[in-house]
């Protein structure tokens, strides 16, 4: 047998047993990142059965780090929410699979599979604010609009998303009067809403997402609010028919009355006046 011969066979035997080796750990699947208000968790599948997992990831043109808690894990998940510390930056992260500790097998190159790019800024989904609505002395529709809690912490507190986006949060508001199916939309700065356009003494109904203008697409607007219906604002007679109508009302009412006792004080004399003559004739017919 030649020596290419020889050196051919050779190479073909390594690639095989490398191949072998590297394929007798399966490699994590549908490897995504998943996050709502900055809890930010790498999950992937499938569940290992003689064998684990483990992750490393970093920011983008950094050197790779490892969470203690991802090691040789059994878990599909990875909670990455504290390692991802410049919420503006961009990570990747490699799920490794790997022999259990004490297997006697010590692979060079281990089997992964990569995440996509994240931003916890841009990525990260806002969920449905609470809120609360009331009137002011006027009558006007107020909303006031709690800021969501994030899983960021800072001295020992949770930051709240207006912590964290500052003045790129902002809200959208989608409302209609009750009962009616056509909605109209505001943007506004703040978390309290004076909603002054409306027509007073009416029932709105209200719906409130997150909206953070500087992301691109969907990631914008955070998930809707349940819908929330304002009080109708107890108008008055006046307000609600107008003075003309409700003075000639009055009137009406004013004028059934009088005819009601002037017809009462009429019956009630006529009937004392013939209560008297009916005396008048019995006392003649006895004398």
């Amino acid at each position: 047998m030649s020596f290419t011969a020889t050196l051919l066979i050779f190479c073909c035997i390594s690639l095989s047993s490398a191949s072998l080796g590297s394929d007798s750990l399966p490699k994590a699947k549908d490897v995504t990142w998943t996050s709502l208000n900055f809890k930010s968790i790498l999950r992937w599948g499938p569940k290992p059965s003689n064998y684990s997992y483990t992750v490393e990831f970093s920011r983008v043109g950094s050197d790779r780090q490892r969470n203690p808690h991802c090691i040789r894990s059994l878990d599909t998940m990875c909670d990455l929410t504290n390692d991802l510390k410049d919420l503006k930056a961009f990570y990747t992260a490699d799920v490794l699979s790997e022999h259990l500790p004490g297997s006697g097998s010590d692979l060079v190159e281990l089997p992964f599979t990569q995440s996509r790019k994240f931003c916890p800024y841009s990525d990260t989904l806002i969920g449905k604010p609470e809120f609360t609505i009331s009137l002011d002395e006027n009558k006007t529709v107020m909303i006031h609009i709690r800021d969501q809690l994030t899983a960021l912490h800072k001295d020992g507190k949770p930051l709240t998303i207006r912590d964290v986006f500052r003045g790129d949060l902002k809200y959208k508001i989608s409302y209609n009067k009750a009962g009616s199916t056509g909605k109209k939309e505001k943007i506004v700065d703040g978390d309290e809403v004076v909603m002054s356009e409306l027509d007073k003494g009416q029932s709105y109904c209200f719906s409130i997402a997150a909206y953070i203008p500087s992301r691109k697409g969907d990631r914008r607007q955070g998930k809707w609010s349940l819908f929330q219906c304002s009080p109708a604002g107890g108008r008055s007679l006046i307000e609600e028919y107008g003075l003309l109508t409700v003075s000639t009302a009055v009137l009406v009412v004013v004028t059934v009355l009088v005819i009601v006792v002037i017809l009462t004080v009429a019956c009630c004399c006529r009937r004392t006046q013939k209560g008297k003559q009916v005396d008048d004739s019995e006392v003649t017919a006895h004398v």
